[in-house]
């Protein structure tokens, strides 16, 4: 069995919180949950008890696929540095800066 990606978890949690939301009981939204996402009982109480600390759903963050090209190794360099700088991945920091080229500054990713 595999494990199950970021997104899949947000997917699942925010389900949970909706479920609870609307007023139903541990039991009832486990039940749902587990049918939903053919989860096993135990999984679907452990997204339903996690749920119950949540205020507000949270984001899903959008798929990723991985990507290669080359790159001079000076701009290698930069980017390294300028990523642990902000204390965040290479990947968010290069996301980040085509979004920005591109114009899609307000997007997920």
């Amino acid at each position: 069995m595999s494990r199950s990606t970021d997104s899949q978890k947000a997917e699942r949690l925010n389900a949970a919180h909706g479920l609870l939301a609307r007023g139903l009981s541990v039991a009832e939204a486990a039940v749902l949950l587990s049918r939903r996402f053919t989860l096993s009982r135990r999984q679907a109480y452990r997204y339903i008890e996690a749920a119950q600390t949540l205020e507000r759903p949270v984001p899903v963050a959008e798929p990723t696929t991985a990507v290669t090209f080359k790159l001079p190794p000076s701009l290698v360099d930069a980017v390294r540095a300028r990523a642990a700088a902000e204390t965040t991945t290479i990947s968010d920091l290069v996301s980040r800066a085509l979004r920005a080229f591109l114009g899609e500054a307000g997007g997920n990713g």
